[in-house]
């Protein structure tokens, strides 16, 4: 079997070896000829997936590393009898994480607690739930919405109006053009204007969601507002002039965790072997390596909000990749190829559950709200 996939996807040989013979491409160029004798195709976002690309080739099962799916023509898939998974829910955790260090800078910007300010969540999908839990176990102030959820499902639901109320807005949507609820510019001049004039809007799910014109016009007129962008508009080519306004600018990158791409790469092996009837022979904590941070200790004279603001950066320091973001695009001749080169080559970044935190028996209150931020909390 001839198993065709996107090169940034981790692992290939060894989770898909065994099952055939393995074949990379550039996920972003990649064209209907490179493809045309896969019978397996892997991708990620990047790839669109349709009838342009797939018309006659030997493709009878698509699976994607990725938590989205709007890059791909399912209906198209479904005609042709080709197969299809996803990874819903890959990468959840290392996007739950890039949330709570945007916040943590937030909160040291304010000179708040990390409880300090109310968070507003659009979907509550595989991301947003997770992240809704965390929130509440830490004691933050949470509003929610989806249309598609129940209160059964994910806990109290309220209106798109009223979760833009919040001090932070973070959006976990797919991006739809159509049905009932389509999210393509969903926060656009009128939603913007509804928020608190020192409000902070967060997007790390589809660039379309936010009517990227519209928020430039809006942060520029309102220098209290502050925006967190980790995905864009046209990208990988952006507006340097938006990137200019956000508080913080990252790359597509928010669930870059190795355990998320790599729990990706595990879930796509799992709908193959399905697909095609094979054993399932492959485990991620076979390849999984130790974090490169694998303990941080704290005394008993540290402050409760500052320990737990600490080992949120020491997990993942989101002002890291803005730095790296910013000097990047600000030197490229190419945009579009120094926002991939930030991608593809992304350092390992760990899931803030494989960091262990060493707290002295006696500090019962700061062992409590470090587990509650999701640590493994030791006792010394």
């Amino acid at each position: 079997m001839r198993i065709f996939a996107d090169e940034n996807i981790p692992l290939l040989s060894s989770f898909f070896a065994d099952l055939g013979e393995v074949n990379t491409f550039n996920g972003r160029n990649v064209t209907a000829s490179e493809i045309r004798d896969a019978e397996v195709l892997l991708v990620r976002s990047v790839t669109q997936v349709d009838r342009s690309l797939l018309e006659g080739s030997k493709v009878r099962f698509v699976g994607t590393a990725t938590i989205g799916t709007d890059h791909i023509d399912l209906d198209y898939l479904k005609q042709s009898d080709i197969g299809f998974c996803s990874a819903p829910g890959c990468n959840a955790q290392a996007v739950v994480d890039y949330v709570l260090s945007v916040i943590s800078v937030l909160v040291d910007a304010r000179d708040l607690p990390m409880n300090g300010l109310s968070v507003g969540i659009v979907g509550v999908g595989n991301v947003g739930h997770k992240l809704r839990l965390r929130l509440e176990e830490m004691g933050v102030s949470v509003v929610a919405t989806d249309p598609f959820k129940t209160e059964e499902q994910v806990g109290p639901l309220t209106t798109l109006d009223e979760v833009l109320k919040s001090d932070i807005v973070t959006l976990h949507t797919p991006m739809t053009r159509d049905g009932e609820h389509p999210t393509w510019h969903m926060i656009g001049a009128e939603q913007l204007q509804a928020m608190k004039d020192d409000a902070c809007l967060i997007n790390s799910c589809r660039g379309s969601v936010v009517d990227n014109d519209a928020l430039l016009e809006h942060a520029a007129a309102n220098r209290d507002f502050d925006c967190v962008l980790d995905v864009w508009e046209h990208e990988p080519e952006l507006d340097l002039n938006l990137m200019d306004c956000c508080l913080l600018a990252t790359p597509h990158i928010a669930g870059y965790s190795l355990d998320g791409k790599m729990r990706g790469t595990e879930m796509v092996y799992q709908g193959v072997c399905e697909h095609f009837g094979f054993p399932v022979r492959r485990k991620l904590p076979q390849f999984l390596p130790e974090p490169g941070i694998k303990r941080v200790n704290f005394s008993d004279q540290e402050q409760e909000h500052q320990a737990l603001r600490t080992a949120i950066r020491a997990a993942y320091e989101v002002r890291v990749d803005d730095g790296k973001m910013r000097t990047a695009m600000r030197k490229a001749d190419d945009l579009r190829s120094a926002f991939d080169k930030l991608r593809r080559n992304y350092p390992m970044r760990r899931d803030i559950p494989t960091l262990k935190i060493g707290v002295p028996s006696k500090c019962l209150e700061l062992q409590q709200a470090l587990r509650n931020a999701g640590f493994d909390v030791r006792t010394k």
